[in-house]
């Protein structure tokens, strides 16, 4: 492995199968009813993807299927049915013994090229240090949470306010790993996977979500401490909701963007 990932990603000496052994780290939930983070499963996978073929990540989608509890290990098994001289075509399957986890589809490569062009201006926020730390509504714990910082740029988050939320469906966080991990693509996708946080201050309600699905695309990563998450609910109805996120460094360069259908939850009680 080039560098640290936020999970513990390991090789078999099958190179088209990895594992990743679960414990609290890399989970949420409620105490004693921990599940692995969405977002880890869809980061692990594109790791295993880039190290497997050798390429960097294009555009990954995962659909989730079902719930992997600590402390069971997960497998992932690679496949690779179309591999050009520019990119390959690759998807995963993530499973706990005969139990499907989650599915990843994926393009991987890199091709030289002139070009490189934003049109996407990343938003108007303050700084990091000068936004409001929001801890996880939850609280405490060692859970993966515990491990990501959390600053509010606009709207509700955590308890923590900046502005007004429920107006326009627009959340901005600036994220980092409590570690001082770099900024990769396997992190992102773990960021991608914060879009049901924002449910909330859509809805002005005690709400969050269940992700169904999650999609990014990368476009260019650079070196940056902090991650501007630009979140916005586009709408709910059926009990089901939709957003996307736009993934900016902090010089305003935009690295990813990512979508996501979520199971929309509304919970009893005040918000904070």
């Amino acid at each position: 492995m080039s560098q640290p990932l936020f999970f513990n990603l390991q090789a078999t000496h099958n190179p088209n199968r990895w594992y990743l052994p679960l414990s609290p780290a890399v989970c949420v939930g409620p105490p004693g009813n921990l599940f692995m983070f969405g977002g880890v499963g869809m980061g692990a996978a594109i790791a295993a993807l880039e190290r497997t073929c050798e390429r960097p990540a294009v555009w990954a989608t995962a659909q989730y299927l079902s719930y992997a509890r600590p402390p069971s290990i997960v497998d992932l098994d690679v496949r690779v049915p179309a591999a050009g001289k520019y990119n390959s075509q690759a998807r995963i399957i993530g499973h706990v013994g005969d139990k499907e986890i989650f599915t990843v589809n994926a393009a991987l490569g890199a091709r030289e090229s002139e070009h490189s062009a934003q049109w996407l201006e990343a938003p108007k926020a303050p700084p990091p240090e000068d936004c409001i730390p929001a801890d996880h509504w939850r609280g405490g714990g060692d859970d993966l949470h515990s491990r990501i910082e959390v600053r509010v740029a606009q709207g509700r988050y955590g308890g923590a306010t900046a502005g007004t939320p429920g107006t326009d469906g627009r959340l901005l966080l600036w994220i980092r790993s409590r570690e001082g991990l770099p900024i990769d693509s396997s992190f992102l996708a773990i960021i991608a996977d914060f879009i049901p946080g924002a449910l909330g201050n859509a809805l002005d309600l005690n709400a969050g979500g269940n992700s169904l699905d999650n999609t990014i695309r990368y476009r260019r990563i650079v070196p940056t401490e902090w991650v501007l998450a630009d979140i916005r609910v586009h709408g709910v109805h059926g009990g089901f909701a939709h957003g996307a996120m736009y993934l900016f460094a902090q010089d305003g360069e935009l690295m990813a963007t990512a979508s996501q259908s979520m199971i929309l939850r509304v919970f009893e009680g005040a918000r904070d």
